[in-house]
C-alpha cells in the first residue's frame, strides 16, 4: 500500500483547511476521524506520516473518550516506530493544563500562580491565598472552558455553590492568578516543526473569555478558521528570547505543531498561560501577511512523507 499521511483528529472543520492544501499539493492522505472504532493490536499500522490533531475539547462535541482512545492509536504507532508529529506526549499536554504549567516551568518559562484543586471546598480555600483578582478554568479545556473571573473568594462561593458551577471534565478545577495586560491584548506564537513561524496579537478589549489557543470564543459564538476578525494581527517582525526557550519545550516534549500564548504584564513580564496542539489560524489576518500555517503545516507533512 502506498504511504499516506493520515490525520488523526475528531473535528472535520478544522481538518478541512489543511486538507485542501494537501489536495493542492497532490498529497495522499487518509482522515481517521478518531470517535469510536476498534484497534486490533495484532496488525502493524500502515506506512505513512501520521499527524496528530487531538483536542482537548472534544467532549464538547460528543467525542468524550477521543483523546483516551487517540493515546492508544498513538501508542500503537509508536511501538511500531511510525513517524509520528505531535506524539504521545504532545497529547498528555494538550488535555492537561496541569502538565502544561509544570513542564514549562521546568524549561525556565514562566507561568501565572496555579492550584489545580478536587472538591468546591479545596477551590474555595485554593482562591484564598491569591492576591487579587483570580480566575477559574478546566484542567481538560479548550474553548475558554471554565473561564470566570472572580475579585473576591466571596463571588467564587457563590458561584462553586450555585447551578451555573460546571466541573472539569477530568474533575480538576485550576485557580489562577489573573494577569492583567496594560493594553487588553494577548499573543500567539505559532511554530512549524518545532520552528517560530509567526506571532499573532490577539485584542481581548471585548473581554478575557476568548480563548484564542482554541481560536473559539466561549460558545462557539464566531471561529477564526471560519469568520475572520480584524482583532487578529501578525506581527512579522516579533523577536524575543522567550522564543528560544518555547522551541526548546517543544523538542523535548514531542511537539512538532502548536500555538503557545503569553501575555504581558504592567511589568513587561511574560506569563505563559497556553499550549496548543491543535492549532487553527486566522485566515485574514494571514492574508494580511502573506504568510500561511495550514499551508506550512501540509508542505512539512508532504517533505516528511517523500522521507520516508
Amino acid at each position: 500500500m502506498q504511504p499516506k499521511i493520515y490525520i488523526i483528529h475528531e473535528n472535520d472543520e478544522w481538518t478541512a483547511p489543511l486538507i485542501n492544501h494537501l489536495e493542492q499539493l497532490g498529497c495522499p492522505y487518509e482522515s481517521w476521524f478518531i470517535s469510536e472504532g476498534n484497534l486490533n493490536l495484532t496488525e502493524d499500522p500502515p506506512a505513512g506520516v501520521f499527524y496528530n490533531r487531538m483536542s482537548a475539547s472534544s467532549h464538547t462535541r460528543g467525542h468524550r473518550y477521543s483523546p483516551e482512545y487517540t493515546a492508544s492509536v498513538l501508542g500503537w504507532l509508536e511501538s511500531h516506530h511510525r513517524t509520528v508529529l505531535n506524539k504521545s506526549r504532545a497529547l498528555q499536554l494538550e488535555i492537561s493544563k496541569v502538565l502544561q504549567y509544570t513542564s514549562l516551568q521546568a524549561h525556565g518559562i514562566q507561568s501565572p500562580k496555579t492550584i489545580a484543586c478536587i472538591g468546591k471546598d479545596h477551590i474555595l480555600n485554593a482562591a484564598k491565598s491569591m492576591n487579587g483578582p483570580f480566575i477559574t478554568k478546566h484542567n481538560r479545556a479548550g474553548k475558554g472552558l471554565g473561564v470566570q473571573l472572580f475579585q473576591t473568594t466571596e463571588a467564587l462561593q457563590n458561584y462553586v455553590n450555585s447551578d451555573d458551577f460546571e466541573d472539569s471534565i477530568d474533575g480538576i478545577t485550576l485557580i489562577q492568578e489573573y494577569i492583567q495586560s496594560t493594553d487588553s491584548t494577548i499573543t500567539r506564537c505559532e511554530f512549524i516543526d518545532g520552528k517560530f513561524l509567526y506571532a499573532v496579537q490577539v485584542d481581548t478589549s471585548e473581554g478575557f473569555e476568548l480563548c484564542p489557543a482554541d481560536v473559539c470564543q466561549i460558545g462557539d459564538s464566531y471561529c477564526p478558521t471560519t469568520e475572520p476578525k480584524a482583532k487578529f494581527t501578525i506581527l512579522k517582525d516579533f523577536n524575543d528570547p522567550i522564543i528560544g526557550k518555547y522551541e526548546r519545550f517543544l523538542i523535548n516534549n514531542d511537539i512538532h505543531f502548536a500555538g503557545i500564548e503569553f501575555i504581558k504584564d504592567k511589568d513587561g513580564i511574560i506569563y505563559t498561560y497556553d499550549v496548543n496542539t491543535n492549532t487553527n489560524y486566522n485566515a485574514e489576518a494571514e492574508q494580511r501577511a502573506g504568510i500561511f500555517g495550514m499551508k506550512a503545516i501540509a508542505e512539512t507533512l508532504k517533505g516528511k512523507l517523500s522521507s520516508l
